[in-house]
């Protein structure tokens, strides 16, 4: 399968790659992690386990791991509006996180709106580049919160 784009020429950046690191137990951080998202003006409608899951469906041994499906509601609704309703399929924006280490926890989000972009759903490009800049304002607010506390 040939792709249309050239995964090599894509960035972080790009995609609004974001990563921080914890130092505490996992579970402490899914709340800390859902608390500063809160605060930053996102929801949690959707959370889930996938390690949970698959170690009790096909006894995959995995460390924990845990999905945050985080939406800010004013922003999902501009977004709809800029792509024809196509993003609802990459709704929500999830942020991830996993254990690396005992103590240590991975926290992980790409921006949906930066994706909804590179595989060409913004049928509003001037709206699409509002929305980028305010989600991603929110989310910065958000990581910059994770790092302090």
């Amino acid at each position: 399968m040939t792709l249309p784009i050239d995964p090599d020429a894509i960035r972080a950046g790009d995609y609004g790659e974001k990563r921080a690191t914890l130092e505490m137990a996992h579970d402490e951080a899914v709340e800390h992690v859902r608390e500063t998202f809160t605060d930053h003006g996102f929801g949690v409608p959707v959370e889930f386990s996938p390690s949970e899951l698959l170690n009790e469906k096909v006894d995959a041994g995995r460390d924990p791991y845990y999905v945050l499906g985080a939406c800010n509601p004013q922003m999902a609704d501009r977004a709809l509006d800029a792509t024809d309703g196509r993003i609802g399929a990459l709704f929500p924006c999830n942020v991830v996180v996993w254990q690396e280490a005992p103590g240590v926890q991975a926290v992980y989000h790409v921006s949906i709106m930066r994706i909804a972009r590179l595989l060409g759903l913004d049928a509003d490009e001037d709206a699409m580049d509002e929305i980028i800049a305010d989600t991603g304002e929110l989310v910065d607010a958000a990581y910059a919160d994770l790092d302090s506390s």
